[in-house]
């Protein structure tokens, strides 16, 4: 981004996304230790819920590296990492559910994620070219730059705040079908909170740095246009 002082606008947003980043890793390392009473891995949680949900024709792989559980729903698969896909933990079974309810979203054609696909191309556009538009209609004194750039980044802001109830709802079907099917025994069931709560936290702080960064871009072109 464009370098000023207003850059201690953002200073808030790095701060929580650093203690979010440690609670999902402290919180990960914490319940991977734990093994579930039934000797679930993650990739048997994940095939159980799936299953049960009507979705066999969803995939599960194994991909290398640590928290790079994903569904992808082009491929239609869920991804599970090294840590998670034949871990019997209660971090890897909270993970996996995670993720099968992502699939499960897809399948039901849960609104907000269709809210969401719809609006990727232009996040994608806007997170790149916002703030060069913003900047060179500034220098140029151009204020039709100015105003498209902050409006592509509106739409940044916007796919993080849909984000939010995306992520949310995956984590609670996930802990209700993990209740509710006893892959996971009470005490058990902490743990997945846990780490869940924690992993959601990381998408509360992209919200809140789009959010603020949203903000510096108002704030500069605000100052630049006196």
């Amino acid at each position: 981004m464009y370098w000023d002082s207003t850059i201690i606008i953002l200073i808030p947003a790095i701060i929580f996304s650093i203690v979010a980043q440690i609670m999902v890793k402290s919180a990960f390392s914490e319940y991977s230790k734990v093994r579930n009473s039934r000797g679930l891995t993650g990739a048997d949680a994940a095939r159980e819920i799936l299953d049960r949900n009507g979705l066999s024709n969803v995939r599960i792989e194994h991909i290398s590296g640590s928290l790079t559980d994903h569904y992808d729903p082009k491929a239609n698969v869920i991804r599970l990492s090294d840590d998670v896909y034949g871990s019997a933990t209660v971090a890897a079974v909270g993970v996996a559910a995670h993720e099968a309810g992502h699939a499960v979203q897809y399948a039901e054609g849960y609104y907000p994620i269709k809210i969401r696909n719809a609006i990727i191309p232009v996040t994608r556009f806007g997170s790149s070219l916002s703030t060069p538009l913003v900047i060179f209609g500034l220098v140029l004194s151009w204020d039709f730059l100015i105003t498209a750039g902050i409006l592509l980044f509106c739409a940044v802001v916007l796919f993080q705040a849909i984000t939010l109830p995306v992520e949310f709802n995956a984590s609670g079907r996930a802990l209700k079908t993990l209740r509710s099917s006893h892959f996971l025994e009470d005490d058990e069931m902490k743990g997945a909170r846990s780490v869940l709560t924690a992993a959601a936290m990381t998408y509360v702080a992209a919200m809140l740095s789009a959010l603020l960064s949203l903000v510096r871009l108002l704030v500069i072109s605000g100052r630049r246009r006196r």
